[in-house]
């Protein structure tokens, strides 16, 4: 049974996986500390420094990104489509910002347009866009390629 248990342990936490189910779990455990820091910057901005929801969303969300990148590419998703680092980083960025448009838009027809608070809607609005970002991230950049 501990044997087992240290398995199973090993495959979700250290082991090189193609599985799409451990993956999805590295992704939703990198989002979850993404989203620490990016709630955190959004609160930290908005109701301490006073900077306005929206611009403070969009600060929060860029440094979810890099910590994002930085776990999907180095412990999440074991293919590459692209060999230059460059290349990727740049598709990356790309669905990094339509990500974030989605964030924006989301964000302010949640707490604008239906006046719902902010911090909700933030919670609302990463479920969406995690939705794409996975997605978007394990075709476009994190799979096999074409040969």
């Amino acid at each position: 049974m501990k044997r087992l248990l240290q398995e199973s342990l090993r495959t979700l936490l250290t082991a090189p996986t193609k599985n799409l189910f451990v993956q999805l779990f590295r992704y939703t455990f990198s989002g979850g500390v993404a989203f620490v820091a990016d709630f955190g910057l959004l609160y930290v901005l908005t109701d301490v420094l006073g900077v306005y929801y929206l611009l403070s969303s969009v600060v929060g969300f860029l440094a979810g990104q890099v910590i994002t990148y930085l776990f999907s590419a180095y412990w999440i998703f074991t293919q590459r489509r692209f060999d230059n680092r460059l290349h990727e980083f740049t598709l990356f960025v790309i669905i990094g910002v339509v990500g974030l448009l989605i964030t924006a838009l989301f964000m302010w027809l949640f707490t604008d347009l239906l006046h719902v608070h902010y911090l909700l809607s933030k919670v609302l609005t990463t479920i969406i866009a995690t939705g794409w970002s996975f997605s978007a991230r394990k075709f476009f950049l994190f799979s096999k390629k074409n040969k």
